[in-house]
C-alpha cells in the first residue's frame, strides 16, 4: 500500500533530517501534490541533506546544480552537440531531465538562467531552439535561498515565485536536537548509520497522487479555503490596516495548490477528509511567496507570516 511506503520513509527521513519535521511533512507534500518547493534558511541546516536524502529513497535519479552568476540555460536545459562521425547535432540533456532536482542558491543565478527553468516548472517541458522536449512525469524541483547574504544575488521574478506550490522557511535547532545531530553525524562517519529504507517506486507514487485526489474536501471548507485567498486581493473590506500591508494577492494558482497540498496532508494523517487545521497549517508555505508587500509593512517590519495570522483571525471557519 502506498499510505505505508510513505509512512516508513517520513519516518527515515525524520531519523536522517533531526528537527526539521515541518520539512519533512512538507516535501512530502510537495511530492504528492505535484509541486515543486521553496527553502529559506541560513547554511548548515539540512537543506540539501533532506532533498538527497528523498531522492535516495524513491526510485528516481537526482541532480545537485549550483547556481552562480555565470551559469548559462544551456547548462540546465542541455545543447546540440555536433558529432564530427556523423556530421550531425546531437541533443545531450541537461540536468533538468532528471526526476528531483536541487536548485542550490537558486538567487544567485541572472534572469535568463531562471527563465528557463520557469518554463520547466510551469510546464514540465523546456525549449531548445525549434524544439520542445517534455521532462520525466515525476519531476521536482526543490531550491534554496540564504537569506542572510544578498550581495551578488538575482531577486526571484513575482511569476517564478508563484511556479513553486510551497516556500519554507526554516531556523537553528534547539539544544537537544543539536546534540542528537552531532552524535549522527559520528555515527555515520563510524559508518554505523541507520541503512535507508526500500526505494519507492514511481508506479507507488502515481498511484498515492491518485488516493490523495480522492480525498474529501467538503464544500464548507471549498468556500473557507476560496475566502482566505480572496482576503489577500480584496483586503480592503476586512480590515484597513490589512489592505495597507498588501500591494498584491495571491493567483488562483495559490487556490489550486492549497487544495491540492490540505489532501496531501489529509492522506499523510491517515484521513480521507480534509480538516479545518489542514487548510490552516498548509495556508502559511502557500501564500508566504505569493503575498507583495506595500512598502508600509516593509517598513513597519511587517512579514507575510504576520499578514497570514491577520487573515486567519478574521476569518473564522
Amino acid at each position: 500500500m502506498p499510505k505505508s511506503n510513505f509512512n516508513q520513509l517520513r519516518g527515515y527521513l525524520n531519523s536522517q533530517i533531526l528537527g526539521q519535521e515541518k520539512l519533512v511533512d512538507n516535501l512530502l507534500i510537495a511530492l504528492l501534490a505535484d509541486g515543486h518547493i521553496l527553502v529559506e534558511g541560513p547554511p548548515g541546516l539540512a537543506k540539501t541533506r533532506a532533498v538527497k536524502a528523498l531522492a535516495n529513497s524513491l526510485e528516481a535519479n537526482f541532480h545537485r546544480i549550483q547556481f552562480t552568476p555565470d551559469l548559462l540555460p544551456a547548462d540546465l536545459t542541455g545543447t546540440d552537440i555536433y558529432r564530427a562521425e556523423t556530421g550531425t547535432f546531437e541533443f545531450q540533456p541537461g540536468p533538468l531531465f532528471h526526476n528531483i532536482v536541487l536548485a542550490d542558491e537558486i538567487n544567485r543565478a541572472p534572469a535568463k538562467v531562471q527563465s528557463a527553468l520557469l518554463e520547466a516548472m510551469a510546464e514540465q517541458q523546456i525549449t531548445v531552439g525549434n524544439k520542445t522536449m517534455l521532462l520525466p512525469k515525476l519531476f521536482m524541483v526543490m531550491a534554496t535561498q540564504n537569506p542572510i547574504e544578498q550581495e551578488g544575488t538575482y531577486p526571484l521574478p513575482e511569476a517564478q515565485l508563484d511556479r513553486f506550490m510551497l516556500h519554507l522557511e526554516i531556523d537553528y535547532p534547539d539544544k537537544d536536537t543539536e546534540l542528537q545531530i552531532l552524535r549522527l553525524t559520528t555515527q555515520e562517519a563510524q559508518q554505523s548509520a541507520s541503512a535507508p529504507i526500500a526505494k519507492i517506486s514511481q508506479q507507488t507514487i502515481m498511484q498515492a497522487r491518485e488516493q490523495v485526489l480522492n480525498i474529501h474536501l467538503a464544500p464548507a471548507l471549498e468556500h473557507y479555503l476560496v475566502d482566505l485567498i480572496m482576503a489577500t486581493r480584496n483586503p480592503a473590506t476586512l480590515d484597513p490596516q490589512l489592505a495597507s500591508w498588501i500591494t498584491f494577492g495571491a493567483s488562483p494558482r495559490a487556490t489550486i495548490s492549497l487544495a491540492r497540498c490540505v489532501r496531501a496532508r489529509a492522506w499523510l494523517h491517515g484521513r480521507d477528509h480534509v480538516l479545518p487545521e489542514d487548510i490552516q497549517t498548509c495556508l502559511y508555505p502557500i501564500l508566504r511567496h505569493r503575498l507583495l508587500l506595500s512598502f508600509e509593512a516593509e517598513a513597519d517590519g511587517i512579514t507575510a507570516n504576520q499578514i497570514i495570522d491577520r487573515i486567519l483571525s478574521l476569518i473564522a471557519f
